[in-house]
């Protein structure tokens, strides 16, 4: 009998060994918006498993803090947020379920706007200004070099989370580094003729890519960040725009499309949705091809 038990016990560590179960577990990754998910899948590879809390045709300053989310939030190791306050009105709610490593000042807390130069931070805010962020604009994301400069700091992060697997991160980085910035050099290229081109927005959500392009944005459908067009507002934009036209309109998936197409009509300028992040389009499915998808349809107005 106690032959048969040591064989019985013996067998059973075997199978424990043997099932999914116990295979070494992946760091959790509550990403706040699909670019950083993405990011976190380039550097962490098969080592992560990643979650975007919003997705493309959501605007993320506004979702609710659900408790799915808060479920998701509790069992991660590592999160990765836009920062500068883009995520003000939810994440603090989850970030009280979550763990000590993801608090602010610790391993597991990332938020992009902090590692990188930051666009449009103002002198001063009042509320008179509408939606305006203290720290500066958030959509860091839509510069490439700041995905090279936020992946590092990352890669760093989870090198400390999961110590064993730390050469895997650095060298995941190391690839992601060069294949980015290769990219970025052909992009360059490829946007010269966009250059100097004047645009309209709906909400300064790409102000950080058109600075790398060197586009100019003439204004915005908002009248103020956050605040929705208004009549008076959209008749100033057109008469401004018969004395000095635009190329393009340009708004995310998520944003309301009833002024631009008004103000495309009036004007007789091309409105185009451009996707913002990844899987705004079935273009855009990853990092490299959100900027592609971008460029090319710049490129075609």
């Amino acid at each position: 009998m106690k032959h048969f038990l040591i064989f019985f016990s013996f067998i059973l560590g075997v199978l424990f060994l043997l099932s999914p179960a116990s295979a070494v577990a992946k760091v959790n990754v509550f990403a706040c918006e699909p670019e950083w998910a993405a990011l976190a899948e380039e550097i962490g590879g098969e080592k992560v498993e990643a979650f975007s809390a919003t997705s493309a045709t959501q605007n993320p300053h506004y979702i609710r803090a659900r408790p799915s989310l808060i479920s998701k939030v509790r069992n991660s190791d590592l999160l990765i947020c836009s920062g500068a306050s883009l995520e003000i009105g939810w994440l603090p709610i989850l970030l009280r379920k979550a763990s000590s490593n993801m608090q602010p000042g610790s391993i597991g807390y990332l938020m992009a706007a902090n590692i990188v130069p930051r666009l449009e931070v103002p002198v001063e805010v009042d509320r008179s200004m509408g939606d305006i962020h203290p720290e500066g604009n958030p959509h860091v994301h839509l510069n490439p070099y700041n995905l090279i400069l936020v992946g590092k700091s990352l890669a760093d992060s989870l090198a400390k989370i999961d110590a064993e697997n730390a050469s895997f991160y650095k060298n995941r980085y190391r690839d992601f580094s060069s294949r980015m910035r290769k990219a970025i050099s052909r992009w360059e290229s490829e946007a010269k003729s966009l250059k100097g081109k004047p645009i309209i927005v709906h909400h300064k959500s790409f102000s950080y890519l058109l600075d790398w392009l060197g586009m100019e944005q003439l204004g915005a459908l908002e009248p103020k960040p956050g605040i929705p067009p208004t009549t008076s507002h959209l008749k100033n934009l057109l008469q401004q725009l018969k004395n000095n036209p635009v190329d393009v309109i340009i708004r995310t998936p998520y944003d309301p499309d009833n002024a631009s197409k008004w103000l495309s009509e009036k004007t007789g300028t091309k409105e185009i949705i451009l996707p913002y992040t990844i899987w705004g389009d079935k273009q855009s499915g990853d990092l490299f091809a959100l900027f592609e998808r971008m460029i090319a349809l710049l490129k075609k107005v």
